[in-house]
């Protein structure tokens, strides 16, 4: 079955997106997936086939598979704001949860960097969710919360397209402090009893590995932590960390793969 492109209206933007159906099984209902970038650095990797290869490469394993893009974001409509974006993923929820093809009781989200911390915040205060797979996530957003900081990051979300509007953010404050309200490491042990997948890259230059082993301490069982040796922020583009989440994937399925103890990749996995 082909991918379906969507639209939501969320009384704000308007957000873009496209379901995959699973392939090679058949079912009522399938367990789904929703996968959350992170924050455009505005960079082109030759070859990157997106997160649409993700979502495809996921449906075929038998899960449904969704992807969106955020405010401010690819076809979406409206401006970066990251408590914006937790209001984003809720209305999505809110649409995938509709849907004949949905197992509800295996509902997971799979978040990169920003979409991470946003996942996990979204997870903390909505059960719908059953598991959390979080990649490159930080523990806050200290840095781009602190005032000094202000003029320079509103300079760059604009200069990667994200803040769009010359009068964006109206209320600075506000915007502002949803940095500071998004924050991974006050809401990861609400996950729990869901499952968690923490994956981060040994030498991620954006976001240091030592948020991932922050994380993973204040998180409750079950959880799992991927150091994958040599790997850098953008795991998508990374065999291993992809096998690792879609190893954790079907075995949160009932594919028979089970969790393990936080564990340190140092070479290839096939």
């Amino acid at each position: 079955m082909s991918p379906e492109s969507f639209e939501l209206e969320t009384g704000g933007p308007r957000l873009a997106g496209r379901l995959y159906p699973p392939g090679g099984r058949e079912t009522s209902a399938y367990p789904t997936v929703v996968i959350c970038h992170g924050i455009p650095s505005g960079l082109v990797t030759p070859g990157d086939p997106g997160y649409p290869a993700l979502a495809e490469q996921i449906s075929r394993l038998g899960f449904f598979a969704a992807h969106f893009n955020f405010r401010g974001c690819g076809d979406s409509s409206g401006n970066f704001d990251i408590l914006g974006w937790t209001e984003d993923l809720s209305v999505v929820i809110d649409q995938i949860w509709k849907l004949p093809e949905v197992d509800r009781t295996r509902l997971v989200l799979l978040g990169f960097s920003a979409g991470a911390a946003v996942s996990i915040y979204v997870a903390a205060r909505d059960r719908r969710v059953a598991a959390l797979a979080a990649c490159g996530c930080p523990a806050g957003f200290g840095a781009l919360a602190e005032a000094k900081n202000l003029e320079a990051s509103l300079k760059y979300f604009r200069d990667t397209g994200i803040i769009r509007d010359k009068d964006f953010p109206s209320d600075l404050e506000r915007w502002r402090g949803g940095f500071k309200q998004v924050s991974p490491l006050k809401d990861i042990a609400k996950i729990a009893p869901r499952p968690l997948l923490l994956v981060h890259g040994s030498k991620d230059d954006v976001v240091d590995p030592a948020d991932a082993h922050q994380l993973f301490a204040e998180a409750c069982e079950p959880k799992r932590l991927a150091i994958i040796g040599g790997a850098g922020h953008r795991l998508r583009l990374d065999g291993r960390a992809m096998a690792e989440v879609t190893a954790w994937l079907c075995a949160f399925a009932g594919n028979g793969l089970p969790c393990g103890p936080e564990i340190e990749k140092s070479g290839h996995r096939g």
